[in-house]
């Protein structure tokens, strides 16, 4: 059946299990049956919250139930409020946030399993509505805006089906929650923010700011050195420009890395294309009274500057970025796997590639 959110109403349908016939042990066959209802769920939950309505997922509310759901898998969740992000220097969250009468939170979410082969981190741009703040964006810009927390969505969920499928790898999932409104107390352009780590940054568009918040989230996991860091962003109508809403676009300068998150993309039936990474484009990027400015030249890029300036905040780790702005959400649906609204995308292929360099 479709898929059908079931927060506004009674669930009637409580489980089906299909099973042909097959060759395979049944121990082989068990685990694939338990492998795809843990991502099955997954992808349920990353719709439902992307779906839900914005008023009902504000960033305190939204950390609240990303919490639930992760210790309802085992996991370990702690969530920071304003007060510990304005102590810890999390300038980005605190600029992006600031307009908003509900603070931002960052939730981090914790697997560590006896043994652990390696340490990998997840994180999701997670900005529960996105006006454009000051920078505001059209009406008909505007109407979808619940969809830009998917990439906190889907770190989220796959977090939840990684601890279920109980792979022997650490994993630390983080998530930054912030609204960005216009407001009398909203940042502004040419404000300077100074993120996680010490860089500064100047603002030159208000709506540019998921780039902000996920540059704070990369910071602090650079600095646990783990061995990747991937992240997943509704970040730029340039991807959608470029790849269509079929198509997440990839981008990271670790070949190794990208080619394994290309093949878990293949292998869950979610498309990906790499884009590159020039480094003549970080020229963009200069401020005359910053580290960095948030946005490059109009028209010209516009993910790929998006990707550089994220890449300046992870340091010497290796890193990958998903921009899923297009696939994360459809008005369409295809009649069979997704109908309207939140998609799922891309939960399968972060829960493939964590089980793959688990077993490497």
């Amino acid at each position: 059946t479709d898929y059908r959110s079931d927060n506004t109403e009674s669930p009637t349908l409580q489980r089906v299990l299909v099973m042909a016939g097959s060759k395979l042990p049944d121990r082989e066959v068990k685990l694939g049956v338990s492998h795809g209802e843990a991502v099955a769920r997954a992808t349920s939950l990353t719709r439902d919250l992307v779906n839900t309505p914005p008023q009902d997922k504000r960033p305190p509310a939204l950390a609240e139930r990303i919490s639930q759901a992760a210790k309802a898998a085992g996991l370990k969740a702690e969530v920071m409020d304003d007060r510990a992000l304005a102590k810890g220097n999390f300038g980005g969250m605190i600029g992006v946030g600031q307009g908003s009468s509900e603070p931002p939170r960052l939730v981090k979410l914790s697997y560590e399993p006896a043994r652990a082969k390696g340490h990998v981190v997840l994180a999701g741009k997670g900005i529960t509505f996105d006006s454009g703040g000051l920078s505001l964006k059209t009406s008909q810009g505007m109407t979808w805006m619940k969809v830009d927390m998917a990439g906190a969505a889907s770190v989220t969920a796959a977090m939840t089906a990684i601890a279920t499928l109980n792979p022997r790898i650490k994993v630390t999932g983080l998530v930054p929650l912030a609204e960005n409104l216009p407001s009398a107390t909203a940042y502004r352009p040419s404000d300077v923010l100074t993120h996680y780590g010490g860089t500064t940054v100047e603002v030159m568009n208000t709506d540019a700011e998921g780039r902000l918040v996920l540059a704070d989230a990369l910071a602090y996991a650079a600095q646990a050195k783990p061995d990747a860091i991937v992240d997943v962003a509704t970040l730029t109508g340039a991807q959608i420009t470029a790849l269509g809403k079929k198509i997440s676009a990839l981008m990271s300068v670790d070949d190794g890395l990208a080619h394994a998150l290309s093949a878990a993309a293949d292998a869950a039936g979610e498309p990906t294309w790499r884009l590159p990474l020039p480094g003549e484009y970080r020229e963009q990027l200069k401020s005359n009274v910053a580290d960095l400015k948030n946005i490059g030249k109009a028209g010209e890029a516009g993910s790929v500057i998006a990707g550089l300036f994220l890449e300046e905040f992870v340091g010497d780790r290796p890193w990958a970025h998903f921009d899923v702005a297009g696939p994360a959400w459809t008005d369409e649906g295809d009649g069979f796997y997704t109908t309207k609204g939140g998609t799922g995308v891309p939960v399968r292929t972060l829960v493939r590639w964590v089980l793959d360099r688990a077993e490497r």
